[in-house]
């Protein structure tokens, strides 16, 4: 099962029976309005605090994609989630409401791969038939907490990215019919020094090439095996950086194939991203929306998302640290 040496084969190829993805009000307006399953018209959804409000959508998309494979909750095995709160509120109360065994994750940006990688280890080994996995971020409970609360209207610089407002979810099953979780690459932890909070592309692109890379030569392939190669989070700024870095390591993917999921859930119409869409939200409903979907129509036969993700914190950067971050790789397949 273990392919070189970061990398997870999957024999029993697990099956992603469903997905489900809940957006805010600036994913509306977005390029892929069309793949989410549920669009809200305000931040609030009704809460009295973001934080609530990201919590619910969580447990909304969670509903979703239960009830799109037809099954109950009972019969979920396990719940796998990550958030970008302090000690994943949403993810843990999300859980307190599905009561679904419970493993909370912490990867950052990079948990929805993270959580999908561990899901299907778990469905791969027999451990478990039925499994969630997700994540979920909302713009103006992460603003609040990493940089200034939305209402204070600081100034940001060209680098920085617009948090995604979603929840993205993926039920894995040992049977059925769907895509295929093929392979999984779990990334080591890079730190080039980075200490800017408003340039996570540039902190992040390391630790995105050197998983792509690690999953290329540990599989032995090409990037040509994929159809699509996709990034998490590293917006206009990191996906640059990215390109520019695999080509010094001698894996130059052709621009057709290579994307970002930052890049793709905003257009040039709304500039207030400046960079580009980041947060745990970001790939989780890209991936499970409008990828998926491309997926299911034929469009793609194999794809590999790599989920990148800033492991820093209020506190590490209170105290001068600089910007560890972490990339996470799944590869999909569909030959439907």
């Amino acid at each position: 099962m273990l392919h070189g040496h970061q990398t997870w084969v999957f024999p029993n190829r697990p099956t992603i029976l469903s997905t489900a993805t809940v957006g805010g009000p600036f994913e509306a307006k977005g390029p892929l309005a069309e793949d989410f399953d549920i669009l809200h018209g305000d931040l609030w959804l009704g809460q009295d605090s973001y934080e609530k409000a990201e919590k619910k959508m969580l447990e909304e998309a969670c509903e979703i994609a239960i009830r799109k494979a037809g099954l109950q909750k009972e019969d979920v095995q396990f719940f796998l989630n990550g958030d970008l709160m302090n000690q994943i509120i949403s993810s843990s109360f999300a859980a307190r409401t599905l009561a679904v065994p419970f493993l909370g994750l912490y990867g950052a940006c990079s948990s929805s791969m993270e959580s999908l990688a561990l899901g299907a280890l778990i469905v791969d080994s027999q451990s478990g038939n039925y499994v969630l996995c997700g994540a979920v971020s909302h713009n103006a409970a992460v603003e609040k907490q990493f940089r200034y609360p939305t209402e204070y209207g600081s100034q940001k610089p060209p680098t920085a990215q617009w948090t995604v407002t979603g929840a993205g979810i993926a039920l894995l099953s040992s049977k059925g019919e769907g895509p295929k979780v093929t392979s999984a690459t779990i990334g080591r932890v890079i730190d080039m020094g980075i200490t800017d909070p408003f340039n996570m592309g540039s902190a992040m692109a390391p630790a995105a090439v050197d998983t792509i890379t690690a999953h290329l030569r540990d599989l032995r392939i090409s990037p040509s095996a994929y159809d699509l190669i996709a990034t998490g989070d590293l917006g206009q700024v990191g996906h640059q950086i990215a390109g520019d870095l695999l080509k010094k390591h001698g894996f130059e993917i052709p621009e057709e194939i290579f994307t970002d999921c930052g890049i793709l859930i905003y257009s040039e119409e709304q500039p207030v991203v400046l960079a580009g869409g980041s947060g745990c939200g970001c790939s989780a409903t890209v991936t499970y929306g409008h990828i998926f979907n491309r997926l299911k129509n034929g469009e793609l036969k194999k794809v590999l998302i790599v989920a990148t993700g800033a492991l820093m914190s209020p506190l590490s950067y209170q105290q001068k640290e600089s910007i560890p971050c972490v990339a996470h790789a799944v590869s999909i397949e569909y030959n439907n």
